[in-house]
C-alpha cells in the first residue's frame, strides 16, 4: 500500500538555520509553514526533489519536544505517499496500531503502537516538479535489534509483499538486514537493519540511541556539483569512491550530520542503487563512459 519515500521528517531546535542549510547544500526551496498539534510542533516544509523535508520544531510539550530533549536535531520520521491515506490507515487500525490524523496527514508512532521503531508519516501520491539538486529520496535507515523479525512486521502492517524484499548485508559498515522495496521495480524503501559491528559508526550509533532511523538515501545526478557545495560551504562529506580532487567521479556522496542541521543523507548516482538492491543489471553506465 505504500509508493515511495516522498519525504522526510526531522526534529529540530531551530527550523531556520536548518532550513537554511537544505537549501545551501542541496537547493531545497520554502514550501510553506503551519503547526502539527498532534506532534507539539510548529513545521516549515521544504520542496525538495519531487518530495519534501518537513522541519519539526518543538511548540510546548509534546512529543517533538520529548525528541529534541533527548537527541538535539535528527532524523525524526520516514514519510511514505500512498495512493489512498484512509484504506492505509483503516489497513493499521484493523492490527490494533493507533494512528493521529491531521491536515491529510496520517502519523504512525510507535509508542502508540508497540511496534519497532516504525515512525512513518503518510501522505497522498502526488506528481510533483523536481526541485533541487535531487531527483527523489528513496531509504530510510532503521536500525533495530531483530532486522529479520522487523522485515516481517513491516509487511504486515504496511501490507508490503514481501517477495519484493532483498536482502542486504555489509562488512565494511558492519550491518545485516533487509530492503523492504515497496515495489519490485522502483527502489522506495525502508532499509531494516542490525548492525554488528560495535567497532563501526553504525555499530556505536545503535548502542547510544537504540533502536532508530540513523540516515536516508536520494537518488541525484548532480554528485559532483554537491561535492563542490560542500566544500566550499566547510561541511562534513565523503564521496565512494574517493574522488581524489576529480569531483564528480563518486558514485555515493555521503553529507555528514554538520551539513544538513543533525543527519546524514547519502546520495547515488541515477541508477547506481540497483547495484545493491537485487537487480545490479538495472545500473545504468555513466554519459559518456
Amino acid at each position: 500500500m505504500l509508493k515511495r519515500v516522498d519525504r522526510l521528517q526531522m526534529a529540530v531546535p531551530d527550523r531556520g538555520s536548518v532550513a537554511r542549510s537544505w537549501g545551501e547544500v542541496l537547493g531545497a526551496q520554502p514550501a510553506g509553514e503551519d503547526r502539527v498539534a498532534s506532534l507539539g510542533a510548529l513545521r516549515t516544509r521544504l520542496r525538495l526533489g519531487n518530495g519534501f523535508v518537513e522541519l519539526l520544531e518543538p511548540d510546548g510539550a509534546g512529543p517533538i519536544g520529548d525528541a529534541v530533549a533527548k537527541r538535539g536535531a535528527h532524523l525524526y520520521a520516514a514519510g511514505a505517499a500512498t495512493d489512498d491515506v484512509a484504506a492505509l490507515v483503516a489497513h493499521l487500525r484493523s492490527q490494533g496500531i493507533e494512528v493521529a490524523e491531521e491536515g491529510g496527514q496520517a502519523f504512525v508512532d510507535p509508542s502508540r503502537s508497540g511496534d519497532v521503531g516504525f515512525r512513518v508519516v503518510l501522505s497522498q501520491d502526488e506528481e510533483r516538479e523536481i526541485v533541487g539538486d535531487l531527483d527523489f529520496f528513496y531509504e530510510t535507515t532503521l536500525l533495530v535489534a531483530d532486522a529479520r523479525a522487523a522485515a516481517e512486521r513491516c509487511a504486515s502492517i504496511f501490507a508490503l509483499d514481501p517477495a519484493a524484499f532483498v536482502p542486504i548485508d555489509s562488512k565494511h559498515y558492519g550491518y545485516a538486514g533487509t530492503l523492504t522495496l515497496f515495489h519490485p521495480d522502483l527502489l522506495g524503501r525502508f532499509e531494516v537493519i542490525t548492525p554488528y559491528d560495535a567497532a563501526k559508526t553504525m555499530g556505536r550509533f545503535f548502542s547510544r540511541f537504540g533502536e532508530s532511523f540513523y540516515m536516508a538515501f536520494a537518488e541525484s545526478p548532480s554528485l559532483g556539483a554537491i561535492e563542490v557545495r560542500a566544500r566550499e560551504l566547510g561541511v562534513g562529506h565523503t564521496p565512494e569512491p574517493p574522488s581524489e580532487g576529480r569531483e564528480g567521479d563518486a558514485n555515493t556522496v555521503f553529507l555528514h550530520p554538520d551539513a544538513l542541521g543533525g543527519m546524514m543523507l547519502g546520495l547515488s548516482r541515477p541508477t547506481q542503487a540497483w547495484q545493491w538492491s537485487g537487480h545490479p543489471e538495472r545500473v545504468q553506465p555513466r554519459p559518456g563512459a
